[in-house]
């Protein structure tokens, strides 16, 4: 490719000069102008800035696999349904806290249908994105026992997550789960929340950023753990039911996408439109409370709240604080989309299959030039492929690998952001790399090889 092969140098330890796709001088530049300490350590935004600014400079356009945002064009109906919204003239009326009675009804279809659990609609609240359910729900559980002063993540996970509580203030643990697969699960979990400080604990399935699922023997671990120690999962439903590997794609029909609800009274799931619909610039998602919990009175809720009542707090307590209601057009969207998906007319699976298709490419340019995958297996089954993967390159550390990458366009970020263990991997969303830009990255990969190896 031309990019490639432009003879722009970079000086590398060993004194030997080696051509790179993007300018070694502008790179270093800006990177000096990011005055980032380490560009490995970088938060995702921040890669996201420095990229930018050095594609102005260069010219030049890069892989980009550093952010997970959606690369496919927003559903159509929801759209529509928003348009028809607004043209009705909820603009100027604040949305009920609680939200919409359809976009409630929908929301306890759709977990009905997709997951085989009832839910009342009191129970199911949208938010502006799941991240800000997390935030939501943090806020709140964390208050709800003042023993229990601690969030626990099985990680790896969303590095905004652990931002979210340090601006919170509340404790965090983690559990690298690469090394404790199945059975293994049982013995380090149940060390973690028998010490009785941890109100929460919080995982994705599909995980981000490894794209690991945790089997139906694992999330029964999780469940009856919880249960037995009063401790409340938290899963993340971002990637619902994008575990390719089965088809959850059918309402009302086994198969189901595994579940930590199946195996617990007391469960929040958090669920994204910005994945599944690709709907991310409207910020909507929602929180799934299990009825139990939702009517649970905890005295030590009156600490902070008027009510000791769970569901109430999280309502009319944290959310309005934080949000004062989702916007009222896109919950009329997300309501029209997750009712044509209820009533099998839209099948988001099959629009979101191009990812997977994408990742076993990549995965595969990726293997043939030096790198390896980190987290390569579900208790001892193949990796899906999916939104994301995480790969390594022998004698560098992830870190060093992202900034190294820079050099020949290709982003990404450093498994160590996410409370990874495996500090020599990173991690690449397939989301925004085209088609059309596949044989650039594979001759990208093949010079870096060339490069680096030995």
């Amino acid at each position: 490719m031309k990019d490639v092969l432009e003879n722009t140098l970079l000086e590398t330890s060993s004194d030997i000069r080696i051509n790179t796709p993007i300018d070694y001088n502008i790179v270093k530049q800006k990177i000096a102008e990011s005055k980032l300490p380490c560009v490995g350590k970088a938060s995702i935004r921040e890669i996201r800035s420095l990229i930018n600014a050095i594609e102005k400079a260069s010219g030049k356009k890069f892989i980009r696999m550093e952010m997970g945002v959606p690369g496919l064009p927003a559903s159509e109906i929801g759209i529509n349904a928003e348009i028809e919204a607004l043209k009705k003239g909820i603009a100027n009326l604040y949305p009920e806290i609680e939200g919409i009675p359809e976009l409630k009804r929908e929301i306890s279809r759709f977990v009905k249908l997709f997951l085989d659990i009832d839910v009342q609609e009191k129970s199911c609240i949208p938010c502006t994105g799941s991240t800000s359910g997390s935030f939501v729900t943090f806020l709140t559980l964390a208050r709800t026992n003042k023993e229990k002063d601690t969030v626990l993540f099985l990680d790896p996970g969303f590095p905004v997550h652990k931002m979210q509580l340090r601006v919170l203030g509340i404790k965090q643990d983690n559990i690298d789960v690469y090394k404790f697969r199945g059975e293994k699960l049982l013995e380090v979990l149940e060390e973690k929340l028998k010490a009785g400080n941890i109100s929460c604990l919080l995982y994705s399935n599909p995980n981000n950023p490894s794209w690991i699922c945790f089997t139906e023997k694992e999330l029964k671990i999780i469940g009856e753990l919880c249960q037995k120690y009063d401790v409340i999962p938290i899963e993340d439903l971002a990637y619902f039911n994008m575990d390719f590997r089965k088809d959850y794609s059918k309402p009302g029909k086994e198969p189901h996408q595994p579940s930590v609800s199946k195996y617990c009274k007391n469960y929040m799931i958090l669920v994204s439109g910005s994945k599944i619909f690709s709907y991310a610039g409207q910020r909507i998602g929602c929180i799934v409370i299990s009825d139990s919990l939702f009517n649970r009175d905890y005295p030590d809720l009156t600490r902070f709240y008027s009510s000791s009542n769970f569901g109430h707090t999280m309502i009319y307590g944290s959310a309005y604080t934080v949000s004062a209601g989702v916007t009222h057009s896109t919950q009329y969207a997300f309501a029209a989309l997750l009712k044509a998906v209820n009533d099998g007319e839209l099948d988001f699976i099959k629009e979101v299959k191009v990812y997977g298709e994408r990742a076993k490419k990549m995965k595969k340019m990726f293997l043939e030039n030096g790198f390896r995958i980190v987290y390569d297996h579900d208790d001892g089954d193949p990796i899906a492929d999916g939104f994301y993967f995480t790969v390594a390159y022998e004698g560098y550390t992830g870190e060093d690998l992202v900034e190294q990458l820079l050099y020949y366009g290709i982003s990404a970020i450093s498994l160590s952001n996410t409370g990874s263990l495996r500090k020599e991997g990173i991690r690449a969303c397939v989301s925004l790399v085209m088609d059309s830009q596949l044989p650039e990255l594979e001759e990208r990969l093949k010079l870096f090889h060339e490069n680096h190896k030995n």
